[in-house]
């Protein structure tokens, strides 16, 4: 049975918080010569360390209550705390499925710990026959799971999800960056069903806030509590803030933008599907295509000296491309330049 004060570390349990003045302030108004600011100028003031206005918005629009709500410095935060709040170093271990998004891997190396990567099936799912003899080592503190996938870009099954959260006494992580492109809904909804959960979501991907470096973890409220001890008091900028506020109210640019994508993916998937160097496109619930040829390498090189920039992720996937969506005269000129390459190759 899972049980949250059997796998946080044990310093982080007894930790006492940093105490920012903030904290100890009641409200943001009046003489402030509390914190040590300089009086002067238009960003002198510490930003709210608790993200109030932003958390009260995220979880009205996801039906959670702002206690579920963490709010960091890009889900990245997210990953990293996850690792120092669960995980002693060069004891405990993590597991995620490979290919997928390499921070994981990256986080768990800063913070010493040991990753088990098994291999996604041919059709990019989870083997569960690999995975379920790793669930009962007691040393396995999480297990990352990004749906749908970086770089694949599919769901991952949902039935292989609930058996992981239903069998594994550790923290499950669902990463939803880039679930907004996706028709399937959010494992948030499950949030109350697994008290094992974490799913963290983005603002970088569908909002359009890659710059500003806001992302979001929705959980039971103790796991919540726990990063909130854990993280730096003041995480996310006030402009950071404020621009995430601002998308969140701007719904009809939101939708219309994310909609715009769809359709420009579909119309990449059909272009590059007539290209006769394709081998093959995998289907993608994100807005990118992780696309197949004959000669990646070649390809990847003809289009930097065009300047247009696209992933080779050949090291992971033989001959594999990865073509996030871009706006509609961006995507033209990529498949105007795809196209002249395969009259090239084929003449």
């Amino acid at each position: 049975m899972f049980k949250l004060e059997n796998i946080v570390r044990a310093n982080i349990l007894s930790l006492q918080p940093y105490s920012s003045a903030r904290d100890e302030t009641v409200g943001n108004s009046g003489i402030l010569l509390d914190a040590n600011e300089n009086p002067y100028g238009k960003l002198n003031r510490y930003p709210d360390p608790h993200q109030k206005e932003l958390k009260r918005k995220l979880a009205g629009l996801k039906g959670v209550k702002s206690e579920n709500v963490f709010v960091g410095n890009g889900s990245d935060e997210v990953i990293d705390l996850a690792f120092r709040i669960f995980c002693n170093p060069n004891e405990d271990k993590a597991l995620t499925f490979s290919p997928t998004y390499g921070m994981y891997a990256v986080s768990a190396a800063i913070n010493h710990v040991e990753m088990i990567e098994p291999p996604l099936t041919k059709e990019f799912q989870i083997d569960l026959k690999l995975t379920v003899d790793y669930l009962a080592d007691s040393r396995l503190k999480l297990i990352f799971i990004c749906s749908p996938n970086n770089p694949t870009g599919n769901l991952i099954n949902r039935n292989d999800i609930e058996y992981l959260l239903n069998n594994f006494n550790g923290i499950v992580i669902i990463d939803e960056a880039y679930v907004d492109f996706s028709s399937s809904a959010s494992w948030i909804k499950s949030l109350e069903q697994y008290p094992n959960l974490i799913v963290s979501q983005t603002f970088s991907k569908a909002r359009g806030l890659a710059g500003a470096r806001v992302g979001m973890a929705y959980a039971k409220e103790n796991i919540i509590q726990l990063f909130n001890k854990v993280k730096p008091p003041y995480n996310v900028s006030e402009l950071n803030q404020k621009a995430a506020v601002k998308a969140l109210s701007d719904t009809v640019r939101f939708n219309r933008n994310l909609q715009t994508i769809k359709q420009e993916k579909a119309k990449l998937e059909k272009e590059i599907g007539r290209l006769k160097q394709l081998v093959r496109i995998y289907p993608s619930d994100a807005n990118f295509l992780l696309v197949e040829v004959t000669d990646a390498g070649r390809i990847y090189d003809e289009l930097i000296k065009q300047n247009i920039m696209i992933r080779n992720r050949s090291n992971i996937l033989k001959n594999c491309l990865r073509i996030s969506v871009g706006t509609p005269d961006e995507n033209e000129q990529l498949l105007t330049a795809l196209k002249a390459l395969d009259l090239q190759s084929f003449r």
